[in-house]
């Protein structure tokens, strides 16, 4: 039998208020009282404890606010995330799960560069390397890492029509771009068809961090007869769920917002 956990109330009630915080910048004592509803005692006894650490502040009207001691706790913890640490235990049970090459990939500039590559045990090699710079619109990890760019940003990237053609699966234009992102952004993963190298497929899917922005993106990918159309959907979901965790582990929660998600293309 599972043992269950224990939680600490204490905790867990400055957990909510701080998120209440949050949300609610500038909030008065009766309104947090009453959406919380805590007792004006024990409230009173938590704010006070807090604010004589420098977690809350009082600001000069009377209202509370998040103090600098969560930025200054929460700068050095996001300093001291490593990137490829942290994913790589994820990563490993990805490749073992699918039997496929997996791939770490951040943005760099208007390119997607390679920092962890994972062999699978298969005998088809893919000839990519750690390092390895590609072009944003031709790769899927380079798509996932675009799913949340706007317009705005698009056309900073790709101020043309044409995109550079690769193989005769290569989306040729902006706009073919702008529709694969939109569908990508539906499903949550882009797909890669032959569109940078023939005859090998590829699904990836990004990885958030603390603020729900997008800091990397994870694929697995194969030769096309490795991942045929009947097999996508089942390593889409895994590709995912190993995202999910990756970004777990980076801070994020499922339901907090992107801090800049505009309008997009």
């Amino acid at each position: 039998m599972k043992p269950r956990e224990v939680e600490t109330p204490a905790i867990a009630r400055m957990d909510v208020l701080f998120e209440y915080l949050k949300n609610h910048p500038s909030a008065r004592f009766g309104n947090m009282q009453k959406d919380l509803d805590i007792s004006k005692s024990s409230l009173y006894i938590l704010l006070k404890t807090l604010i004589r650490y420098g977690y809350v502040k009082v600001r000069h009207d009377g209202s509370y606010n998040l103090g600098f001691r969560l930025y200054e706790l929460g700068s050095q913890a996001v300093s001291h995330i490593n990137l490829r640490q942290e994913c790589m235990p994820f990563l490993h049970l990805l490749r073992d799960h699918t039997n496929l090459t997996c791939h770490l990939g951040i943005l760099d500039g208007n390119d997607a560069i390679y920092l962890v590559k994972l062999e699978s045990s298969s005998t088809i090699g893919v000839k990519t390397w750690e390092g390895l710079r590609l072009s944003l619109h031709s790769s899927a990890v380079g798509k996932a890492l675009l799913i949340d760019h706007e317009a705005a940003a698009i056309a900073a990237l790709y101020p043309g029509e044409d995109l550079e053609v690769f193989t005769p699966h290569t989306l040729p234009t902006v706009s073919r771009l702008k529709e694969d992102l939109r569908e990508a952004r539906k499903r949550g993963w882009a797909f890669d068809d032959s569109e940078r190298y023939e005859d090998l497929r590829c699904i990836a899917a990004p990885i958030r961090g603390v603020d729900g922005n997008i800091v990397a993106a994870v694929s697995v990918v194969g030769a096309a007869f490795q991942i045929p159309d009947a097999r996508i959907p089942e390593l889409a979901e895994e590709t995912l769920r190993a995202c999910a965790e990756m970004s777990r582990c980076l801070g994020h929660r499922p339901d907090t917002p992107s801090g800049s998600r505009p309008a997009r293309g």
